[in-house]
Formats: C-alpha cells, structure tokens, sequence
C-alpha cells in the first residue's frame, strides 16, 4: 500500500554554510519557510548579516577551513538547538580567483581553494557526524559542481579538483555514516549565475561562448538558485532516506 508524500521539517534544525548571498542564501530560505530552524554561516560578514537580517536567522561568521571554529560553530548550534538534523555545505567556491595558466599558480592560490571547499567539508562532517549519529538521523547535503565531475567552464584548475575531492569524501561519508541513519548527497549544479563571481564568469566567456553554452543545455536557459534549493529540498528530506552518496547533476541537461 502507498503513502502520500508527508515531508515534514518542523521543528528540525539546519545548519547552511556559505550563506551571504545566492545558491546558500535561497537554500536557507526554503529550509525557513518549510518550518526549519535555520542557522547561517559565511565567512563574508557583510553579506552574512544582510541575509540574516532578511531572513531573521541566526548567524555565525566562521572560516570553515579552520577545524577548532568549526567544532565551535556545530557546538553553539547544538547548545541551543538541542540538535541538528541538516547540514547543508554551500560554501567554497572560487575564493575570487580567474582561470590562469597553470605555471602562474602559487601555493596559497592552491590550497585556499580546498580550504574552502574540502577541508571545510570534512571538518563540518566531523563535527556534525556525532550528533547526528547519536540521533539516528542526519542528512548532509554538499553543493558540488559539474566541475566535480569534468573538467571546469572556470579554468580555475585547483577548482576542480577541489570537487572533485567533495564527490569523492561525499560518497566516503555516505560509506561511514549510512548504518546510522546519516545520509551524505551531493548536488553538482550547473552554470548558476547566483553571485558576483559567477557573474564575472559568464561576462567573461563573452557572446560566442555564452551562446556554446547555451546550445549544450537541454532545457535552453541558465540554472537558478531556486533549481539548486529544490533538490536540496529533497535530499534533506526524510524520503530521501534510501539515497545515500550519489551525486545529483542539476544542469539542465547538460550532463
């Protein structure tokens, strides 16, 4: 016998990372209107208090490359919560860089970019993995990329290592927390226009390149914030409770 659909999050308590401003900024906002108590996180703190004031959520400016201030953070949220159902991983991103030749990467160059997007990641995972485990229940989402799985429309080659490291720890975690009731998914968007960077990305690609992209979509228009937020929807829902590491590509069809 079927059941209706009966997705319910009221009353839990997420945490979304990278949350300033586009594809995280609207994830918190679904999670908010769909009953979930929502802390924000952002190591911009302009941005960061903007959105929270918008959204009257809390929030905490933290580098998530740094594990102490992540522990800190999940321990703060824990305190006053009692708990923590959803983790949401937006953050990361380019950190501001363009594509250049790979002779003219620095070290620094490098390695802020997987700060941002894998070390983050592990040590939110890290954190959040105990909790949730002693709860019998968690859902760990990742905002990857297309760049996770081919090579990147941003030539910003530490980029796409980067994700392809976050697919890779997602379906490791997905391995170690599953027995628990943790679920660890990933979304690997598509081109989004949802920041200044992205912005700058597209600008750069210029008419023709614009139009190659555009012709490689299937449904003929560029992703937006709300494409992403909808699957996330999903994969922090209780019926989602049978997917565990896999990689949804929300792209259009480009993949």
């Amino acid at each position: 016998m079927s059941k209706n659909l009966n997705t319910s999050f009221e009353g839990q308590v997420a945490l979304v990372t990278g949350s300033a401003q586009g594809i995280g900024a609207t994830i918190a906002q679904y999670l908010k209107e769909s009953g979930v108590i929502v802390h924000l996180t952002d190591i911009d703190r302009s941005g960061l208090e903007a959105t929270a004031k918008k959204l009257s959520l809390d929030y905490t400016v933290t580098d998530l490359g740094v594990r102490d201030d992540v522990h800190t953070l999940l321990g703060g949220v824990v305190q006053e919560h009692q708990r923590l159902d959803i983790l949401v991983h937006a953050g990361g991103g380019v950190c501001g860089q363009v594509g250049r030749a790979i002779t003219e990467i620095m070290p620094e160059d490098w390695h802020i970019i997987f700060k941002a997007n894998v070390d983050a990641a592990f040590w939110l995972a890290q954190a959040a993995s105990p909790i949730m485990a002693k709860a019998g229940y968690g859902r760990i989402v990742h905002i990857a990329s297309g760049a996770g799985l081919r090579p990147s429309l941003t030539g910003i080659q530490a980029y796409t290592a980067a994700k392809h490291a976050l697919v890779g720890l997602t379906k490791q975690l997905s391995l170690e927390f599953g027995k628990s009731g943790v679920t660890c998914n990933a979304i690997a968007p598509g081109f989004v226009i949802s920041n200044p960077s992205t912005k700058r990305q597209w600008e750069a690609m210029g008419e023709e390149g614009q139009q190659k992209l555009m012709k490689n979509i299937h449904s003929g228009r560029l992703g937006t914030p709300e494409d992403i937020a909808h699957a996330v929807m999903f994969f922090a829902s209780i019926e989602s409770s049978w997917i565990n590491g896999q990689i949804l590509s929300v792209d259009g069809g480009r993949s």
